[in-house]
């Protein structure tokens, strides 16, 4: 019966092992530290409820206006965000969308026709390829390689493109994730230029996700792809980390670079954007106080991370077999420990020995074993009791 189905949507659905070990752990009611939270809403942050809530019912919501890009007023909220980032955007250049995830599939419709091709950076975000599945879009790998810090490896950059084209598949677009999930790393200036050069090369675009954008660890205020003028540039970000707001659905994409070029992708854009009708109201209506929301939940995040951080670095200097990778921003560290058994493998044994839940490499495309990811958002106390049970796992291992 599968071929009654597209052929865009056969996955593999099959449930792997860590999945299946998780479940029966839980089903079990075993203790579990959970050192992969993702959702800022579940980790004991202090939101202020009241102008959230108050927001939401804005009386103007009442009226339909629909308005391809967005309500103006929203679109204005997030040109200010910009605007304190050192980036001047016109709300005229940004698309609301519910989330990243929709502002995707609107980009690679702009972009891509069937089996074109979009070059995306390993090891990062495993949703990637569903996203290009769904769109008929191609993906071809660019790697990231760690040396005292992450950077582009520029010649798998224009090795992704050529492959691309030697399968037949025209690159359409560079994906540029900042700081990238898992490793916390940003772009600097000359990796810019090189993003722009091989985008004039083969006539591609930037799209530029940074979502994580906001927490740095390093002092520094980092680069926006929004300033981008080399190269015709689709930035997407949203509330979902912004403002530690996954629930509300909130995203956009802000259309910058080559002049010659932002016009008519703007044009085409709100076309797609109206095919879809506007995002609801209520939401729009409450942009401004959900943006302004950032400014407390960002803090706490910071904070629990840096501790978190401060933490994880005090128990790794007391062994030698575990190491964590540099980070630079973003929600996640990535442990470096000894690759005697597959990551999932490793993942799957300590939870069933130690309670303690991690997420393997390999869910990240890590090219090689021994790669652990753990969450920074988590609270501190199951921070540190699941560190520690995890190192003490570990230590075992060369035994």
């Amino acid at each position: 019966m599968h071929g009654f189905f597209a052929r865009r949507t056969d996955w593999d659905l099959t449930t792997n092992g860590y999945t299946q070990a998780l479940e029966a752990h839980r089903r079990a009611g075993r203790e579990l530290l959970d050192l992969t939270a993702s959702n800022p809403t579940t980790v004991g942050l202090d939101y202020d409820e009241d102008a959230l809530l108050r927001a939401l019912t804005d009386r103007e919501a009442l009226r339909y206006e629909p308005q391809p890009k967005g309500l103006l007023r929203a679109r204005e909220a997030v040109a200010a965000y910009y605007a304190g980032h050192g980036s001047r955007v016109s709300p005229d250049e940004l698309i609301l969308t519910t989330s990243t995830s929709e502002a995707y599939s609107f980009v690679f419709r702009l972009l891509c026709d069937p089996g074109d091709a979009v070059l995306v950076p390993t090891p990062s975000y495993p949703l990637f390829d569903f996203l290009a599945d769904i769109q008929d879009v191609k993906l071809e790998r660019y790697e990231l390689v760690y040396d005292h810090g992450w950077q582009i490896d520029p010649g798998s950059l224009f090795d992704a493109a050529d492959r691309a084209i030697e399968a037949g598949a025209k690159p359409r677009a560079v994906l540029a994730v900042q700081p990238n999930n898992p490793t916390g790393s940003y772009f600097r200036g000359r990796e810019l230029q090189l993003l722009n050069d091989i985008c004039v090369a083969h006539d591609m675009a930037i799209v530029a996700d940074e979502v994580f954008l906001d927490y740095s660890l390093t002092g520094e205020r980092p680069l926006t792809f929004t300033a981008n003028e080399d190269a015709l540039t689709f930035t997407l970000s949203g509330l979902s980390k912004i403002s530690a707001l996954p629930q509300m659905k909130v995203a956009w994409i802000a259309a910058g670079g080559l002049e010659s070029l932002k016009p008519d992708a703007l044009a085409r854009l709100e076309v797609i954007a109206d095919t879809y009708l506007s995002m609801n109201a209520p939401i729009q209506h409450a942009v401004p106080a959900m943006l302004e929301e950032r400014r407390s939940v960002q803090s706490q995040l910071l904070n629990r991370v840096q501790q978190n951080l401060v933490e994880l670095d005090s128990q790794l200097a007391s062994q030698q077999l575990c190491h964590r990778l540099q980070v630079e921003g973003g929600w996640y560290a990535i442990l470096r420990v000894p690759a005697t058994a597959s990551d999932e493998e490793l993942s799957v044994t300590l939870l069933e020995h130690t309670g303690v839940l991690v997420q393997p490499g390999h869910f990240y495309d890590f090219a090689a074993n021994g790669h652990l990811v753990v969450s920074l958002i988590t609270e501190a106390e199951i921070f540190r009791t699941g560190v520690a049970r995890l190192l003490q796992h570990v230590s075992k291992l060369s035994q």
